[in-house]
C-alpha cells in the first residue's frame, strides 16, 4: 500500500518515455544564441569591414596614411591595386591599398586623447 503511492509519485504514465512538449522547442535556444552571435560578433564586423572597403576607396594622393605594420607615410602615388607611399625623404614603397589601416589623423587623435 505504501509502495503504491510512492510509485505513483516518482513517475509518469508507462509508455511515455519522458518526450513532452513542442520538439520545435528544442531549437528556440539554438535560435537565440545564433541571434545574440549575429548582433554582438557578426554585424560589427561587416560594419568594420564596409568602412574600411569605403576609407580605402576615397584615398587620395597627399593623404596621411598609417599602414597595418604601424608604418607612417604618404601617399605620393596611386595605381588600381597599389599605393606608393613615401615614409622617409626620397624613400618611396609601393603597397596594396588594403594594407592601410587607416588614415594617420585618426590615430593622432587617440595619441593626443590618451596625453
Amino acid at each position: 500500500m505504501l509502495f503504491d503511492n510512492l510509485a505513483f509519485a516518482m513517475g509518469g504514465a508507462a509508455g511515455n518515455g519522458g518526450a513532452s512538449g513542442n520538439p520545435l522547442g528544442a531549437f528556440v535556444p539554438l535560435i537565440l544564441m545564433f541571434a545574440i552571435f549575429y548582433f554582438l560578433l557578426i554585424r560589427p564586423q561587416q560594419k568594420k569591414a564596409k568602412q574600411h572597403k569605403e576609407m580605402i576607396n576615397n584615398l587620395k594622393i597627399g593623404d596621411r596614411i598609417v599602414t597595418n605594420g604601424g608604418i607612417y607615410g604618404t601617399i605620393v602615388r596611386m595605381k588600381d591595386q597599389t599605393v606608393i607611399v613615401e615614409i622617409a625623404e626620397k624613400v618611396q614603397v609601393e603597397m596594396l591599398r588594403n594594407t592601410v589601416a587607416d588614415k594617420a589623423e585618426a590615430f593622432e587623435k587617440l595619441e593626443k586623447k590618451e596625453k
